[in-house]
């Protein structure tokens, strides 16, 4: 599910308040604790149910008519749940931060560039 809703096992781990290794370990488990379903389906905004009965086909069809990205209000849990960041921002986000360390490199390419021209002009004189 949670691939399927495109979080990273680091996205639940933060919802949760735990660490990327526990999302993992419960995830490799035959079984899960009823509870901690719950917590992971909530985190992910589906109902646990959803989880349980999990058909890739069948959970697709839920996510794409039931959730709130459908512009129903809805989710598969019958609560609403609202997605708190746009994508393209996120995404803006990125470019703008690879802009900024392409910037940072090509800075220091320059520092580095200087040295060297004058570690070779000393050499010339000396």
């Amino acid at each position: 599910m949670r691939e399927l809703l495109n979080f990273t096992q680091e996205d639940v781990a933060e919802k949760l308040g735990v660490s990327q290794q526990t999302v993992s370990n419960i995830e490799s488990n035959e079984t899960v604790d009823h509870d901690q379903l719950i917590k992971m389906a909530k985190a992910m905004g589906v109902s646990a149910d959803a989880i349980k009965h999990l058909e890739e086909d069948a959970a697709v069809y839920n996510i794409v008519h039931n959730s709130s990205f459908s512009g129903t209000g809805s989710s598969v849990s019958g609560q609403n749940h609202h997605c708190t960041f746009n994508p393209l921002d996120k995404l803006m986000e990125v470019i703008e931060k690879n802009e900024k360390l392409y910037q940072a490199l090509l800075k220091e390419k320059d520092e580095k560039v200087a040295i060297l021209e004058r570690f070779l002009e000393e050499q010339k004189e000396g």
